[in-house]
C-alpha cells in the first residue's frame, strides 16, 4: 500500500488506486447494518417461540462486522476528503476484522456443536474447547496479521483443527438424526418426525455453508497478491462471498416459529452420550399406568400447556430418565433414543402432576 504518512496522522501520498474504498466500505457498511438490526428484531419479536441464547450469540457477528467497516470507511473518507490517515483508526478496522473472524468461527462451533439445537446447554469439555480454540485462534491471527514469523504456519494449523472439530461433530449429529428418524418410520411416531427432521435439515445446509467458508478460506490465504491495482475488486467479491455466506446461515438458524416440539432438547449435553427427544409412544389403560413404576422413568408430566385446563380423560406423559442407558466401552453401540412419550387415560385425575427434572 502505498500510503505515506507522519506519526500525526496528516498524509503525504496516497495511492489513487484505493480512491473507491469509501464507497465500497459505505456500501457493504449499510448492508451489515440493516441486516444486524433486521436480525436483532427478528430475533427479539419471536422470542417466545424457541430457546434465543443462539440467535442473541450470533447476532454479535453483524454487529462487530459493521463496526468494523464503518472504522474502515471512515478511514479511507478522511484520507481522501479530510488529508488525514489515522493511525489510531487503522489500529480500531486491524482489531476488530480479527474480532470479527474469531467471532464467526466461535459461532461456527457453538452450531456444529448443537447448542440450542440438540441441547440448551454445552457441556463442560465441550465449553472448555470451544473456549480454548477460539483464545487461540485469535492469538493466531493476531500474529499472522502483524507478519510475525510462523505465526501462518501456526494459523494454517488452527484452521484445520477448528475445521476438523466443526465437522466432526456436524457428522455426528446428522448421523444421530438420522437414527432418530429410521426409529421414528419404524415405530410410526409423526409427532416427533418434523421435529427431528427440521433439526436434520439444518445441520446438512450448514455443512454445505461450512464447506463452502473452508474452501474460501483457502483461497484468501493462497492468494498472495498484495498489489494495489484493482484492490477495491478484490475486496469487493470477498465481501459480497462473506455477506452471501452468512446470510446464507443466518437464514437457516434465524428466530423463527418451528416445528411442533423443536425445543424439546436436554438441557445439558452429556459427554458420555448424546441424546434425543422423545420419539416413540407406549400405549397402557389407567390402571396398568397407575401401577406402572421404575426408577429408570419420570412419570407424571403433564401434555397440556397450563394446569388451569381441565379435561375430562387427562393426558400424562412418561419420560425415560436420560441415564438409563450408557454405552458400555466393550460393546460399543448406537445411543439409544433416551425419551419414551406416552399418553394414558386417568378419568380420576383433578390436577396436573408436577415435572420433575434432572
Amino acid at each position: 500500500m502505498d500510503v505515506s504518512e507522519s506519526f500525526g496522522g496528516y498524509r503525504i501520498g496516497l495511492d489513487e488506486s484505493y480512491r473507491p474504498l469509501p464507497s465500497v466500505y459505505l456500501a457493504f457498511l449499510s448492508i451489515w447494518f440493516v441486516s444486524a438490526c433486521s436480525w436483532t428484531v427478528n430475533t427479539w419479536k419471536n422470542r417466545h417461540f424457541q430457546t434465543n441464547n443462539l440467535q442473541w450469540t450470533l447476532a454479535s457477528v453483524p454487529l462487530i462486522k459493521a463496526l468494523q467497516l464503518a472504522l474502515s470507511f471512515i478511514f479511507w473518507y478522511s484520507c481522501f476528503n479530510l488529508q488525514i490517515c489515522s493511525v489510531w483508526m487503522s489500529f480500531g478496522v486491524y482489531v476488530t476484522g480479527v474480532l470479527f473472524q474469531t467471532a464467526s468461527f466461535v459461532s461456527f462451533l457453538l452450531i456444529s456443536h448443537g447448542y440450542c439445537i440438540m441441547c440448551e446447554r454445552l457441556s463442560v469439555p465441550e465449553r472448555r474447547t470451544t473456549a480454548a480454540l477460539g483464545c487461540v485462534f485469535y492469538l493466531t491471527l493476531v500474529g499472522y496479521r502483524a507478519s510475525v514469523p510462523y505465526f501462518a504456519v501456526l494459523l494454517l494449523l488452527n484452521y484445520f483443527i477448528s475445521f476438523y472439530v466443526i465437522f466432526h461433530h456436524i457428522s455426528r449429529n446428522l448421523l444421530l438424526l438420522r437414527e432418530q428418524l429410521s426409529f421414528i418410520e419404524d415405530e410410526e411416531v409423526h409427532a416427533m418426525h418434523d421435529a427431528v427432521y427440521t433439526k436434520y435439515i439444518m445441520f446438512k445446509k450448514f455443512q454445505g455453508a461450512m464447506q463452502i467458508v473452508a474452501m474460501a478460506e483457502t483461497v484468501i490465504y493462497i492468494n498472495v497478491d498484495d498489489s494495489s491495482e484493482k484492490y477495491w475488486l478484490r475486496l469487493l467479491v470477498r465481501e459480497w462471498a462473506q455477506f452471501c455466506i452468512f446470510l446464507y446461515i443466518g437464514w437457516t438458524f434465524r428466530s423463527q416459529d418451528l416445528a411442533p416440539r423443536f425445543s424439546f432438547m436436554p438441557s445439558l449435553k452429556s459427554n458420555m452420550e448424546v441424546w434425543l427427544p422423545p420419539v416413540y409412544s407406549i400405549e397402557m389403560d389407567a390402571t396398568a399406568f397407575k401401577d406402572f413404576s421404575s426408577h429408570e422413568w419420570h412419570i407424571g408430566v403433564p401434555s397440556s400447556l397450563s394446569c388451569n385446563e381441565r379435561f375430562n380423560d387427562s393426558v400424562l406423559v412418561v419420560i425415560q430418565h436420560p441415564h438409563a442407558h450408557r454405552p458400555t466401552s466393550a460393546t460399543p453401540s448406537s445411543p439409544t433414543p433416551a425419551g419414551v412419550a406416552s399418553s394414558a387415560t386417568d378419568s380420576s385425575s383433578d390436577s396436573c402432576p408436577s415435572k420433575n427434572h434432572e
